[in-house]
């Protein structure tokens, strides 16, 4: 048996190398640049536009929550642990210059999260309950046979097994397990406890499926980001006078490579890329989900709006953790431009040590609460990725199956030790990746060509609105 368990192990292990592996990471950024270059970087020439129609009141069409709340639904699941751990791993293991190549990561992740959403609307469906169900899986399946024939629903089927597997651990246990262990290490509260807790107010948010995740979602996400973002803020005001030299850093580590006792540039890039995909999930097919179910008839419009999670995810609030670690003093450049770190700090306990050196008495909490509140929304929207994924492989009725061993392994994961179900988890998520990939890139022209129609429409109307305004006056 314990042959058996170690060949798994290392099973586990190279497919988790290959999916966060350079090949993904190359695929995944290059994927970005094809879509942003072939839709001119609408992401950022409509960044206003997507802002615009994200609070619009106009918005109608079948569906199920408002743009508003698919988005939301997407940030809970991505919002979380790479906002605070990751950036601070990324600074410990690749330097201050990771956080350049996050950024770089997320300026292409725009245009990604922009076709996914747009392909995701125009090939949903509406299931047996009537609800719609669409995503990587549908527009693989849909999509392919449409623009080249044949049968792709085998690609789909791979995509949904992968993030049905991924959703246990990722969005699951790993999460309830960050919960309990902040809440025990913050306030004494036994673990058992908290993931009794947890779990029940998992239930009594999931069992009113999507309409009921939104709403919560649409809450959690706006308040504990907002509360991160002035506290960070804050530390920024306090030190705003040392903020050019942190940038500075930033710049000149992407691309020494020095910053890690003298390392290679590739694994300053490495780990800046792999934490800005692990951040806010672009490409990986994930966001896609929650946007099919938008109130919303063009897809290019819920595109646009899906752009803005690559913005707000990791250029704001990854970028407001990087810089309040680079400013708290523990981090030290040497004249040879290498790197330390107080007490060899990473993950979270660096971000907490961070903000807790800042803001004394309040830092620390910030951070803990944070990662609670982002942890469990984050439970919530991989719940509904998870369950559309198994509804895909079983069927509409087996989701209540689903819905119940969700809220137990919520449990199980807030109670015990998940090095194997982390590392499970996190080579399935990487691998969602590849289908969704094969779609994209198959199935850019057909995004070129609705965000290109959307754009003359729109520029139509604006030169009628500007010709009536005037006599209406």
């Amino acid at each position: 048996m314990e042959g058996l368990a170690h060949s798994i192990e290392t099973l586990v292990g190279k497919l988790g190398s290959f999916a966060w592996g350079p090949v993904m990471i190359v695929l995944l950024v290059g994927t970005g640049l094809v879509l942003s270059l072939g839709t001119r970087f609408v992401q950022f020439r409509r960044l206003g536009l997507a802002f615009k129609l994200l609070f619009s009141k106009k918005h109608s069409g079948d569906g199920d929550i408002t743009p508003f709340q698919a988005l939301m639904t997407s940030l809970s699941a991505t919002i979380g642990t790479g906002n605070i751990a990751g950036v601070a791993t990324a600074i410990a293991a690749g330097g201050p210059g990771a956080v350049f190549w996050m950024w770089v990561t997320a300026s292409v992740g725009g245009a990604s999260k922009l076709g996914e959403a747009v392909l995701a609307v125009k090939y949903r469906v509406t299931n047996e309950k009537g609800e719609k169900s669409g995503g990587p899986m549908y527009y693989i399946k849909n999509g392919l046979q449409e623009r080249y024939g044949g049968n792709w629903g085998w690609l789909g089927w791979a995509f949904a097994f992968f993030g049905f597997v991924a959703s246990f651990g990722i969005g699951n246990m790993v999460q309830s397990n960050s919960v309990a262990d902040a809440v025990r290490s913050t306030l004494g509260i036994p673990t058992y406890i908290t993931g009794i807790v947890l779990a029940v107010a998992t239930a009594l948010v999931i069992i009113g499926g999507i309409k009921s995740i939104a709403r919560v979602t649409s809450k959690i996400v706006p308040f504990m980001a907002v509360v991160y973002l002035l506290g960070s803020l804050i530390v920024l005001i306090m030190k705003a006078s040392l903020i050019p030299d942190a940038f500075g850093l930033i710049f000149a580590n992407a691309f020494t490579g020095k910053a890690v006792g003298g390392g290679l540039l590739g694994t300053v890039i490495r780990f800046g890329v792999a934490r800005g995909i692990f951040s806010n999930e672009a490409g990986l097919g994930s966001a896609p989900i929650a946007h099919a179910a938008s109130k919303i008839d063009d897809p290019a419009v819920q595109g646009l709006i899906a752009s803005l999670g690559s913005f707000i995810d990791t250029l704001i609030i990854c970028s407001m953790t990087a810089l309040v670690i680079l400013l708290s003093g523990l981090v030290q450049m040497s004249p040879e431009g290498l790197m330390t770190i107080q007490n060899g700090l990473s993950g979270a306990a660096l971000s907490s040590a961070a903000y807790g050196q800042s803001l004394p008495g309040i830092g620390s909490f910030i951070v803990s609460f944070g990662l609670v509140f982002f942890a469990f929304s984050t439970i919530l929207g991989w719940y509904y990725y998870g369950s559309k994924c198994f509804e895909y492989i079983a069927g509409v009725k087996a989701v209540e199956i689903y819905k119940w061993m969700w809220v137990v392994l919520v449990f199980v994961g807030a109670t015990t030790s998940l090095k194997f179900v982390w590392n499970l988890s996190d080579a399935f998520n990487g691998l969602m990746a590849l289908p969704n990939l094969i779609a994209l890139l198959a199935l850019s022209p057909v995004i070129f060509r609705m965000v290109r129609k959307y754009e003359e429409v729109e520029a139509v109307e604006a030169r009628a609105a500007s010709v009536v305004s005037p006599a209406a006056e």
